[in-house]
């Protein structure tokens, strides 16, 4: 059986282009949904994937109508696959039942996770480039450099709980580990300076 899906991104749209080449295809069933390319919440998608069998096939329109970048479509696709489900785009001639469909979505595939690569290789690069600098990703500290020298203090005196101390200044513990394991650092740095 095949299952056609359709998507206008705004209500001044229409979707009957779309309706007639699914219906044209072959389709029996044809899931909609006005929804912009970027939103999440496509209930029509949800109920096409829902109601949709092993051995039968999804059809659109075009790519970009049921994924919102390459790497949401790769892995609808990829859940289709893991159910057994077949894929088609009508435009772009695309079929997950034949050997060339399957090569352009392996092709695909690689080319997401080859720019996951790249955005994860220059995001660890930005931050190596940023602690060089001296500066530290994350949110900026609530305490001052005197607050938190007190409050190390407090803990050193051991008069104050770990508890006491993260209510007085209004931390979370980990916070306050966080602030000790700090200081410990600069401490070892300044001794070997």
């Amino acid at each position: 059986m095949k299952v056609g899906y359709a998507r206008v991104s705004t209500e001044d749209q229409n979707l009957h282009m779309q309706e007639d080449a699914l219906k044209s295809a072959g389709c029996e069933e044809i899931y909609t949904d006005v929804a912009s390319g970027s939103k999440s919440q496509r209930p029509g998608l949800d109920k096409a994937l829902a109601y949709i069998r092993e051995g039968d096939t999804l059809v659109v329109w075009k790519l970009d109508r049921l994924g919102r970048s390459i790497q949401h479509l790769i892995q609808t696709v990829t859940l289709l696959q893991e159910k057994k489900i077949l894929f088609k785009s009508l435009q772009e001639n695309i079929d997950t039942g034949t050997s060339s469909g399957k090569l352009i979505f392996h092709i695909f595939g690689a080319l997401a996770e080859f720019e996951r690569d790249l955005i994860r290789e220059r995001t660890d690069a930005g931050l190596k480039a940023a602690r060089v600098r001296g500066r530290m990703g994350g949110r900026p500290p609530v305490l001052d450099n005197r607050q938190i020298t007190r409050m190390i203090e407090m803990y050193d005196e051991q008069k104050n709980t770990v508890a006491e101390i993260c209510k007085i200044y209004d931390i979370s513990r980990p916070s306050f580990y966080n602030y000790l394991k700090r200081r410990k650092k600069l401490n070892a740095v300044e001794k070997i300076d």
